[in-house]
This record gives C-alpha cells, structure tokens and sequence, in this order.
C-alpha cells in the first residue's frame, strides 16, 4: 500500500475540470441527473470531514415540476429562470439540532454536551459546516462530471417553510446541478493575484 505522503497530485486535467476551467452555470442542456447520481453524490459529500463529525448539512434535491413550483416563489427574480430550467435544484439547510447526532456521529466524547444550550456555538458550528459540505457538493458534482451553479438570492424563510417544515433546518444556500449550456457563459471573471488575498508566515 502506498503511504499517504508519497501521494502524486491530480492530473492536470482533473485541476482544470475541478477548479481552473470550472464554472457557474446559468443555462442548462435539456439532460437529466438521474437519482442514482444524486445517490452518489450524497455518498461523497458524507464521506469528507466536518467538525466533530457534525455533519449538519440537510440537503433536498428539488427535481418533480411540483417541487420546483414550490421553490419558485422563494427565488429572487433574477433566480428564476436558471433554477427553473436546471434540472436539480439542491438546498442545503442547516441542522440547528445537529448535535443531538452527535452520540453516534462521535461516540469518542460526550459531544453534545459541547453544544447544549449554547446557541450561538450551536448556528456557528452548523453554518460553517454546512457550508463546508456546500462546497464538498460543488466539487463532488464537478468530479461525477456535474456542472453546477450555487446561488443566494432566495427567500430563506420562505424555502423553510415550503422544504424544512420541522423548525430546526435553516436554509443556507442552493445550488443548481445538470448538464450546462457553455454557450451561455459570461467570460470568465478577473481573479486576485496571490499577494492579494494570501500571505506567508
């Protein structure tokens, strides 16, 4: 077996479909995700870490017409028509009641007793790591040969009241999965030099 250490990068193929090349997609190609893909996909967001193994994020992927009309009014305008003609819509909410998991999640310690009646830990530790797990979907999505395009302008209230009606999932943000049409891409934004956003210490 080959040590960890030892392991070579990605190709560079694999840097491109993942980062470099990857973009935001607007515009879709009439082509279906299957559910066996959304089956694989979950399989890998679950698989990467998350604090504690608290893994708070609490995904519904909007597919049927009758899902998708009651996502609709909880879309900003300009939202619309992207996220209607994606074939998936993923939300992804937060579990405010995460660390009544944690007993199983995380047998090694008492876990939830870190959390209970500490709000604020509580929404800190769910959004950041449901946000993690957000960014797990994007570039799991892109490695199954996904394209995706995440998006905020929603009505969160609104999204939980027609997709979380439990009371203790927010919504965090959503992000749209199919098959893009490149042709309706924007040219590519500028980026930061490494000096402007990073240093060395």
């Amino acid at each position: 077996m080959t040590d960890p250490v030892f392991r070579a990068p990605l190709d560079a193929a694999t840097l491109d479909r993942l980062f470099t090349e990857a973009r935001s997609h607007n515009a879709w190609r009439d082509r279906p995700v299957e559910d066996a893909q959304l089956r694989r996909l979950a399989d890998l967001i679950k698989a990467a870490p998350t604090s504690a193994n608290c893994s708070p994020a609490r995904i519904v992927f909007v597919t049927s017409q009758e899902a998708k009309e009651r996502l609709k009014p909880c879309l900003a305008p300009g939202n619309v028509d992207k996220t209607m003609s994606a074939p998936v819509t993923a939300i992804i909410g937060m579990d405010t009641a995460f660390h009544e998991k944690l007993p199983r999640l995380f047998p090694h310690a008492d876990a939830r007793s870190w959390f209970e009646g500490k709000p604020e830990l509580i929404e800190a530790t769910a959004f950041r790591n449901s946000s993690l797990q957000g960014g797990y979907l994007i570039m799991a999505a892109r490695a199954l040969g996904l394209d995706v395009g995440p998006l905020s302008g929603f009505d969160a209230a609104k999204v939980e009241e027609a997709f979380f009606p439990c009371g203790t999932i927010k919504a965090n943000f959503l992000c749209n999965l199919g098959y893009g049409d490149s042709s309706a891409l924007f040219p590519r934004s500028p980026r930061f030099a490494f000096e402007e956003f990073c240093s060395i210490v």
